[in-house]
């Protein structure tokens, strides 16, 4: 990555995003904070990490608390959003796992990684939101299709989108 942007982006207003144990989540906190490192040290300015959620369904809250606020150490200055897969969690669950990101310090609590079930709904976005508060932020990923349900996630309380149909939702209409 550092090669590309040192020839192609550097002196753009291009701002880089990369991942952090992508898409499952599960390598130890080192190995996480090295790929953080890494990242950073080749110009992202924003990383979207993915929480050991197998940790979080086993009760180990010390141990994600651990892990996130171990990358988010290793980023620097870089912003952090947490990835905690919706999808894979029941209600408590989701609460607890957007309560542990904020305290380890993240910036972003994050519904999905896009890869697994159905994505961002508007009910994950507004409870994720009502557990941080507004000191952080709630990305809604995943599945977002059409310029109708980006509104309700923002409405919800999303203050970021992440989507894969971009272009397609900017030149679609509401109903």
């Amino acid at each position: 990555m550092g090669f590309f942007l040192q020839k192609n982006v550097k002196n753009s207003n291009v701002s880089i995003a990369s991942v952090v144990a992508f898409p499952e989540g599960n390598q130890p906190s080192f190995e996480k904070a090295k790929e953080a490192e890494t990242a950073v040290a080749d110009g992202a300015v924003e990383l979207d990490m993915v929480i050991d959620h197998q940790a979080l369904r086993d009760s180990e809250y010390a141990a994600v608390h651990r892990d996130i606020a171990t990358v988010v150490m290793a980023s620097g200055p870089a912003r952090v959003k947490a990835i905690i897969e919706t999808d894979l969690l029941d209600h408590e669950q989701k609460c607890v796992a957007a309560a542990i990101v904020k305290a380890a310090g993240a910036h972003y609590v994050k519904t999905s990684t896009g890869t697994l079930g159905k994505g961002a709904t508007v009910n994950d976005v507004a409870l994720l939101r009502r557990v941080v508060g507004r000191d952080l932020g709630v990305k809604a990923s995943g599945g977002i299709r059409n310029v109708d349900q980006a509104r309700a996630l923002i409405m919800a309380g999303a203050s970021r989108l992440g989507t894969s149909a971009g272009v397609l939702i900017c030149k679609s209409r509401t109903r």
